[in-house]
């Protein structure tokens, strides 16, 4: 179908305001933050924005009848390409889809249309007492929608885990317009271990099975008090080691962040005022709970903290605790700044390494970048072993794009022969699934197996998550990024 006819079809079915066909609109939803959508242009077809399932619905049966790719986007504010048109067609806007429709307070769940922000879902539910515990970072601007389809976590998932664990239930539209509920058409239980857990198999899988359209998510108590610790270190290897001291001693903060000396220099360069000290490692330790237990914890971790840190500081008071985790608040900003001719580009950023390989690949990583002469900051959730690394160069200079692609290889390549993952919260994309053999093996076939079965058509989402069926040996080959 032509894209004027096919424009023509969507306002029959959507109405003129719903659908976006100018060039300059389309352009705007051509990117994301990727390093791979900043060298490329991903151009839709057309962007609808419906706001019922009912339009969702029609909208697939329309696409599935003629093959037309479809693309679910929430905020775009991905770094993999998740949500862009890599093979043209309909891009699904489901931002401005932001009800919550209904808080559950006897339950502990709500349930909230995909284009609920982060931020708005907590704010809205703190008069109940009760938040949505996983922070990807983005709270700001995230979408809830996107949290589901990219299994999100963030600073948090140390002791609150990732987005999966909260999901108990989704409205999903499939390929060919069908309407499915998961977790059960009328449930309210938050355990259920009835059928097939087909809630878990749509959660992750980047919009390739079909567009989520409802939401129901379990709940927790909002904690009644919080407290802070940073703790700075000579030797890196000596953070590692506290992480755990305090994992013996049977306490589980809710996050535990580490800035390595790159972070450090990054943060005191890009904000002189914060004046974080010199040292090789910077742990922050974030404690929730009870005021009487938070106490006690923040004593025991100092206690911990000391045996192996050059100096320790915990506090529980609001201003103080701003300005401990300000460093960190601004590493990811600081980060672009290190080079008055680059900027920081979103690529092998967040791979997931086992707790025991953490201090091993953050040395690797230094070699890597040394090797391409490539300055690589490096921060991240060292609590769950999520490794963050933000690669600095000239976008501008052929030459520096042509190393950064080799670099990111490596790291991806890095994370994997640690025992890790190419990505530990921001997803595949188009980005990484060229590492899908290798990093899942025979078990890459079984997914190809469920998305023909869902999607016979491969309509939904092309290009992400998995790689094309005739080159998902491409990881064999150091290929780039």
């Amino acid at each position: 179908m032509q894209a004027e006819q096919l424009v023509k079809e969507l306002k029959s079915i959507l109405g003129e305001d719903k659908i976006l066909h100018e060039k300059l609109d389309l352009l705007s939803y051509s990117y994301d933050s990727s390093f791979k959508a900043r060298n490329n242009r991903y151009v839709p077809d057309v962007v609808v924005t419906p706001t019922s399932t009912e339009e969702v619905s029609k909208v697939m049966r329309l696409a599935y009848e003629h093959g037309i790719p479809v693309t679910p986007r929430g905020a775009g504010t991905g770094e993999t390409c998740g949500a862009l048109a890599v093979n043209g067609g309909i891009v699904m806007d489901l931002a401005t889809w932001d009800t919550i429709e209904e808080v559950d307070v006897e339950n502990m769940q709500v349930h909230v249309r995909p284009g609920v922000v982060h931020a708005e879902l907590n704010k809205h539910l703190a008069q109940y007492g009760l938040f949505f515990p996983p922070d990807p970072g983005s709270s700001a601007m995230c979408t809830v929608g996107g949290m589901v389809a990219n299994n999100s976590s963030g600073l948090r998932a140390v002791k609150y885990g990732t987005t999966e664990q909260y999901v108990l239930g989704l409205e999903v539209v499939l390929p060919n317009g069908e309407v499915i509920t998961t977790g059960g058409v009328n449930s309210r239980a938050i355990k259920n271990v009835s059928g097939m857990n087909l809630t878990k198999l749509f959660v992750g899988s980047e919009g390739i099975l079909g567009v989520i359209t409802k939401i129901r998510l379990r709940l927790w108590p909002k904690p009644k008090a919080r407290g802070i610790l940073m703790a700075i270190y000579d030797d890196l290897e000596a953070a590692p080691k506290t992480v755990l001291d305090v994992y013996k001693a049977g306490i589980l903060p809710s996050g535990i962040e580490i800035l390595d000396s790159s972070a450090i220099k990054a943060v005191n360069e890009f904000k002189p005022e914060i004046n974080l000290p010199d040292a090789e490692a910077i742990l922050l330790f974030e404690l929730d709970g009870n005021p009487a237990s938070v106490e006690w914890e923040g004593k025991e971790v100092s206690r911990l903290a000391k045996q192996r840190a050059a100096k320790v500081e915990w506090s529980t008071d609001p201003k103080r605790m701003a300005e401990l985790w300000q460093g960190r608040a601004v590493t990811a900003s600081a980060a672009a700044r290190v080079r008055a001719d680059g900027s920081r580009i979103f690529a092998g950023e967040d791979i997931s390494i086992p707790l025991n390989k953490v201090t091993e690949s953050l040395r690797r990583i230094k070699e890597i970048g040394k090797k391409y002469g490539i300055g690589v900051v490096n921060y991240g959730h060292i609590g769950d072993g999520n490794v963050h690394t933000a690669p600095v160069i000239n976008p501008e200079d052929p030459a520096e794009v042509d190393k950064a692609n080799k670099l990111i290889d490596e790291i991806h390549r890095t994370a994997i022969e640690l025992g890790g993952s190419t990505t530990g919260e921001h997803g595949v994309g188009a980005v990484r699934s060229q590492y899908a053999r290798l990093e899942h093996g025979a078990a890459l076939d079984v997914m190809f197996t469920i998305k023909k079965a869902l999607d016979p058509k491969g309509i939904m989402n092309p290009g992400k998550l998995l790689p094309e069926e005739g080159n998902n040996h491409a990881a064999s080959a150091s290929t780039g990024s």
